[in-house]
């Protein structure tokens, strides 16, 4: 037997509105909420969830652990003005100037990038 990554974990001062932010990037939606936090999931509530949960402190420090996207169905300039019009903004976390991707940060400060490949570009190398 082996584990399956089930959920991953954010904490936030306004979970509703990173669980929110996420939501509209990934396209997927609230599965359940209560007082402790909230869970998001693709629309078929396939695994692994996002669960965010509420902490009283801000982030003060860059994330272990980061989100690696790619843009999917849309150049990776189109992905990343929406993005940015979500909510996300450019963060440097000392990636240097001649990186392929872009680090960004979600409406609380938590890092993740958009790598400079899309998916289909994936696809059509094979």
């Amino acid at each position: 037997m082996t584990s399956r990554l089930a959920a991953i974990a954010i904490d936030a001062i306004r979970p509703r509105v990173v669980a929110d932010f996420w939501c509209a990037v990934l396209d997927w939606c609230i599965v359940e909420e209560d007082s402790e936090g909230i869970s998001i999931a693709p629309h078929d509530k396939r695994w692994p969830h996002i669960d965010v949960f509420a902490v009283p402190e801000g982030k003060n420090v860059k994330n272990r652990l980061h989100f690696d996207l790619r843009a999917d169905g849309v150049s990776t300039a189109q992905e990343l003005e929406r993005l940015l019009a979500l909510g996300a903004r450019r963060t440097d976390v000392g990636q240097g100037p001649d990186v392929s991707w872009v680090v960004l940060a979600d409406p609380e400060g938590n890092e993740f990038c958009l790598l400079s490949r899309t998916v289909q570009d994936l696809h059509n190398q094979g």
